[in-house]
């Protein structure tokens, strides 16, 4: 396949087989063949990094780790549900119906403490290290994200990065459809405006661009997070769509699955004039890829490291066929650069780019966003009228998370009216 000639044709039979075995896919866009001929070059000194989840876990699993994580899940989740049921309703419903760009600051501003509490828990309870690695970016107010998908818990980690930019309230995710249907967590990914996805591109389309409709206002701090992966690695995945790239045409990876970058290129496409910049990030794990359960009792990671890469806009394609040749070949760099890590255990430039968090601003953090809920639960039990208002808060979010429904500005709505009459 060295130098190989990448034709539409090829791609096209390998888009017909992803959609055939992975409903998520979209389709990958073929690097050029002097990128494909570099690559396949390299290959041979390329490795999963993947074996290393055969390793025993970083800590042992004891008692204390099983009582400790389950205390700390009870109190994420009731954390959690405080807000929700009090604060998100009024913020996020009621609000809305003035400004969106108001309600959005204000649900990030009462909800992000609560996500702050994430990496308090990774990094100060667990005592996982998050390594830093790359470009220190400036605090940007609205970047796209790129990132490969090594395990089931990525996305809780980029919270490491967002909260040290002070944009932790602000991050949105390209998540399952199915995540609404989650008790609690559910509300949560409603209520931050996740975008929610079938994994199927004709039923996809048009809710991604109804969906960044409503994020062209440059005023808004946004944060979207892309998998073009699609889905988690394993090496099932990775080979089974190794197979089919082999037999037309495009590079075999290793380290990461073959990209499907409509999407990705959908939402740069729409969102390129008001954003500051693209990240691309690489998160590998020293010595296993954790779970959810490693991440809730802190047997694993050990380590977390990110590489960052950020990109000009004036630095990326603008026509769609380059971009989607572009973000492949991001894919093959991350490639190359998961192998060296899994080598090496770091990635390059690796080094205090990024400042610990605080032990005592987390210690504060955690005090004043679960304190205060503890006096808002009592009075719950005392007041006739915050259990009715509790319960009408219950039946809204399930209703409204169930039917994806948001309200919209009176104003604009007034505005549209007037218009089709």
């Amino acid at each position: 396949m060295d130098g190989a000639f990448v034709s539409p044709e090829n791609v096209e039979a390998v888009n017909e087989f992803a959609q055939q075995e992975d409903p998520s896919s979209q389709d990958p866009s073929p690097p050029s063949s002097e990128s494909l001929l570099d690559h396949n070059k390299k290959s041979s000194v390329l490795y999963s990094s993947q074996a290393s989840d055969k390793k025993m876990s970083y800590r042992p699993l004891t008692p204390l780790r099983i009582v400790r994580g389950v205390f700390c899940l009870i109190v994420l989740l009731f954390s959690s549900l405080m807000p929700l049921l009090i604060v998100a309703p009024p913020s996020f419903l009621t609000l809305r119906l003035i400004s969106v760009h108001y309600s959005r600051q204000a649900t990030s501003f009462f909800l992000a403490g609560w996500l702050s509490l994430w990496p308090f828990f990774f990094e100060k309870i667990n005592q996982t290290k998050v390594v830093f690695a790359g470009d220190k970016v400036p605090h940007d107010n609205r970047v796209l994200i790129s990132c490969n998908h090594r395990t089931e818990v990525d996305w809780m980690y980029i919270w490491d990065l967002a909260i040290r930019k002070g944009k932790i309230g602000f991050c949105k995710y390209a998540v399952k459809s199915s995540v609404r249907n989650v008790p609690i967590f559910g509300w949560a990914f409603w209520v931050f405006e996740f975008l929610m996805l079938e994994r199927k591109w004709d039923v996809d389309k048009p809710v991604i661009e109804s969906y960044l409709k409503t994020f062209m206002d440059p005023a808004d701090p946004l944060w979207l997070v892309i998998f073009p992966e699609g889905t988690d690695f394993t090496e099932k995945k990775r080979d089974r769509g190794n197979l089919f790239a082999k037999e037309n045409g495009l590079p075999e990876l290793t380290n990461v699955l073959q990209p499907r970058t409509r999407g990705f290129v959908t939402c740069l496409s729409h969102l390129r004039p008001s954003l500051d910049a693209v990240y691309d990030l690489t998160i590998g794990y020293k010595d296993r890829c954790p779970s959810f359960s490693d991440n809730l009792f802190g047997t694993d990671p050990a380590e977390v490291h990110i590489h960052i890469n950020r990109i000009q806009l004036a630095d990326i394609p603008e026509s769609e066929e380059r971009l989607s040749e572009w973000v492949y070949k991001l894919f093959l760099e991350k490639d190359q650069m998961l192998a060296e890590f899994s080598r090496n255990g770091h990635f390059p430039n690796s080094g205090e780019i990024e400042e610990n968090l605080s032990t005592p601003m987390c210690i504060f953090n955690c005090l004043l966003f679960t304190v205060p809920w503890l006096f808002v639960l009592y009075y719950i039990f005392i007041s006739t009228w915050l259990q009715v208002y509790t319960v009408i808060s219950f039946l809204t979010l399930t209703i409204c998370t169930f039917l994806d429904w948001k309200t919209s500005p009176i104003f604009s709505w007034m505005q549209a009216t007037k218009k089709l009459v």
